[in-house]
């Protein structure tokens, strides 16, 4: 009997180049035909399009493939931008780093983690027990989720480069003050006992396997990270949406003025309060996020109500409990607290 075995060889570099590059031209078209198609789609259903149960219908089928091709795009392309910022290379750059230094240095490679709140505390766990300074490991954990780039790639997409650079800009800063505000506190005694007990000067490797990664290997980690992370959020992803296509559709206009327009004083407060019970990332609140400014509400008051649901959801809070004392966490909460609600009413006043 003839031995019909044949060795699978691995597809050349050239091809991988090739399908990434038609992959590309295939997402801009697709990209490009989500209107109209999502228009074609509500036309044949029994229902007035004009209605609100027709808005509703539009909006979730014209946001979801809008939502899941900028998602997939930025998530591939940043697992493949992670593939040289591994965890102990994170924690090579930050330990030893002085507060400010590092507080800025935490804030900006919390923007290249694609992490939500939840997702970001083991690595802030790492940080914390590998002795990073507790008030840089706050600016990480903060900026991680708020001011990541599938934020800013949605917000962009959404609703327009002005709102995203300001988001970016302003978000960067509430991590940055609040991490270094909570460093000068001194509350490292807060921590719970087990962390404190770790002895913070663990040797860190000084060869990090990134470095030996072919771009082909980096591909396969943007791909692997896509599988991961989307896999993980497409159905925060529909949720939110959900959520955002039924205030879109149904939610009166005068009712969202009312609840967050610039006049009502305690707007910003009352959307803060509201957003911390929830628990979704920035792929699933963003929709929200449009539909509120399609009712009229206020720029500041929706940003400050989004960054309240990324950075102060409730499940994070219980979380971090296994790290932190309630004190610590009370004192987390203030003061980014106090940051959101000062960008918002900026942002009311500004804009």
């Amino acid at each position: 009997m003839s031995d019909h075995t044949v060795s699978t060889r691995p597809a050349p570099d050239w091809l991988w180049h090739l399908g990434l590059l038609a992959a590309l031209v295939l997402r801009g078209v697709i990209y490009r035909q989500l209107a109209p198609l999502s228009e074609r789609l509500t036309a044949l259903l029994p229902i007035n399009r004009h209605s609100a149960t027709g808005e509703a219908i539009a909006f979730f089928l014209y946001d979801v493939p809008k939502v899941m091709l900028l998602l997939t795009l930025i998530v591939f392309a940043m697992g493949v931008v992670r593939s040289w910022f591994a965890p102990e290379r994170t924690r090579a750059l930050l330990a030893g780093r002085r507060e400010g230094v590092g507080n800025v240095l935490a804030a900006a490679l919390g923007v290249v983690t694609p992490f939500c709140s939840c997702s970001a505390v083991p690595l802030f766990i790492g940080l914390v027990s590998a002795g990073v300074p507790l008030g840089v490991t706050f600016s990480f954990l903060i900026s991680a989720p708020m001011v990541n780039e599938v934020a800013l790639v949605l917000l962009f997409g959404l609703v327009g480069w002005q709102v995203a650079a300001v988001y970016f800009g302003f978000g960067l800063a509430v991590a940055i003050v609040s991490g270094w505000v909570i460093g000068r506190l001194h509350l490292e005694g807060w921590l719970q006992d087990w962390v404190r007990d770790i002895h913070s000067g663990a040797a860190l490797p000084e060869a990090f396997e990134s470095d030996r990664l072919s771009l082909i290997d980096r591909y396969r980690l943007g791909f692997a990270a896509l599988r991961e992370i989307v896999g993980r959020v497409w159905i925060w992803i529909l949720a939110g949406i959900g959520t955002g296509a039924l205030i879109h559709g149904y939610v009166p206009e005068d009712l969202m003025a009312r609840i967050m327009g610039a006049e009502a004083w305690w707007s910003v407060p009352a959307a803060v309060a509201i957003g911390i019970p929830m628990y979704t990332n920035a792929a699933g609140v963003i929709p929200i996020v449009e539909a509120l400014l399609d009712k009229g509400a206020a720029l500041g008051t929706v940003l400050a109500f989004m960054m309240s649901v990324i950075a102060l959801s409730l499940p994070e809070m219980i979380i971090l409990k296994q790290v932190l004392s309630l004190r610590l966490i009370a004192v987390f909460v203030a003061v980014v607290g106090s940051g959101i609600l000062a960008v918002g009413y900026l942002f009311n006043v500004l804009f």
